[in-house]
């Protein structure tokens, strides 16, 4: 999708009816379901954190951008994610939490995005955090600089790329429910995104398709 069509786009997506859970359990992996259903967060005092869904131009087309998290010893390792994490005592809000981490973990300065809207939130059991999703956009072609201490790469995913169903599969993978189990994936060229990401990407992608 051409950018500036895009940008026309941004009141709709201020004012959309979220999905929620109904859009995130598109891309559950099958255990996930049911946690869900007796699932309480009043007895789980999870940690928070917050990510940033960041859009912009990129040969004037529209692109989001994910990274790769480096293999360390931890549930997250070699993850693909969105720019984001802890929450810290000297954030404002959750909102701040992703504007700071996505300025140190891929160089992007917060006077350079601009928040639409905060997305639903996402709960992960096995590290037991509740992920705050903001989508935010940039109006410039952004040059990043990853912090290699976290993050060992980028995907730059174009939205129309996102938006085709094609690109949504079933892929056999070791997860922390199970040694091997088939899950829902967004697949994107050799890489296959799963768990909370693919479901913030899925809410995105509902709502992108009951506004565009």
């Amino acid at each position: 999708m051409n950018f500036e069509d895009f940008l026309l786009h941004i009141p709709k997506i201020e004012s959309a009816t979220l999905l929620g859970e109904k859009a995130h359990a598109l891309m559950y992996p099958p255990e996930r379901r049911a946690i869900m259903e007796t699932l309480d967060l009043s007895t789980k005092q999870p940690k928070e954190a917050a990510v940033m869904m960041l859009f912009y131009p990129r040969n004037e087309q529209t692109n989001i951008v994910l990274i790769i998290r480096n293999s360390y010893p931890g549930i997250h390792s070699s993850q693909i994610a969105f720019p984001g994490g802890k929450a810290e005592k000297e954030d404002a809000n959750f909102m701040d939490t992703a504007l700071r981490e996505t300025e140190e973990e891929i160089g992007v300065q917060r006077n350079k995005i601009n928040v639409v809207r905060a997305f639903s939130q996402v709960y992960i059991p096995p590290s037991n955090f509740l992920v705050h999703p903001f989508l935010g956009y940039s109006t410039e072609e952004l040059i990043f600089n990853p912090q290699p201490e976290e993050v060992s790469g980028l995907i730059e995913m174009p939205l129309i790329h996102l938006l085709d169903d094609v690109n949504v599969i079933d892929y056999e993978m070791a997860t922390s429910y199970s040694a091997s189990i088939k899950v829902p994936v967004f697949k994107i060229n050799d890489h296959h995104v799963w768990g909370a990401t693919a479901m913030m990407l899925s809410e995105l992608k509902e709502t992108f398709k009951n506004v565009f």
